[in-house]
């Protein structure tokens, strides 16, 4: 089985990477509804995260993890480096306003950048912390081959907070304010 994996990987990267990184980011979801909440399962978020991770976040970080390739080839470590450094700069915010924004645009919203001022900076700050270890290792020690699946899996992790954080739209902002106001 991992071997007919590893062919269909080789012959369609795109797809197979798009594919399981979607899964992943879309099962994350569900765990966090099913976890962190006592409520029924809110089928309609999760279509909306799996669309959003299939049609954005997938294509994004697939195509993100080949230009880091590209620019800077290898492990050595200054490379490695430069790509985490890239990663912290341009794909992190990036990821993190497609998520919020791209999740109120398909619910609708009035203000669709409202949630995203209420929890982008609580989630970079997190981010900054949470991934860089995250991808020195997928940098350093993954095989090319597998980056995309090793970065899915700590997506998995990830969206557990975003969704949570979103959910509850005031993140810890929120939490904060509140506790200073007692």
């Amino acid at each position: 089985m991992l071997k007919f994996l590893l062919a269909q990987v080789r012959r369609f990267p795109w797809v197979t990477n798009v594919v399981w990184y979607s899964s992943i980011f879309t099962a994350g979801d569900l765990a966090q509804q099913k976890l962190l909440r006592k409520e029924k399962v809110d089928l309609k978020q999760t279509r909306n995260v799996a669309l959003l991770a299939f049609s954005f976040h997938g294509n994004l970080f697939y195509m993100w993890l080949k230009v880091m390739e590209h620019v800077f080839p290898g492990t050595a470590p200054s490379n490695v480096l430069r790509k985490v450094v890239c990663d912290q700069l341009v794909v992190t915010p990036t990821g993190i306003s497609g998520f919020y924004i791209g999740m109120s645009m398909m619910e609708g919203k009035q203000d669709i950048f409202a949630i995203w001022r209420e929890t982008f900076w609580d989630t970079y700050k997190v981010a900054v912390i949470y991934w860089p270890t995250v991808q020195i290792v997928n940098y350093g020690l993954i095989p090319v081959v597998f980056r995309m699946a090793f970065f899915g899996c700590w997506g998995f992790v990830w969206v557990i907070f975003m969704s949570h954080l979103r959910q509850h739209r005031h993140g810890s902002a929120n939490l904060i304010r509140n506790h200073k106001a007692k």
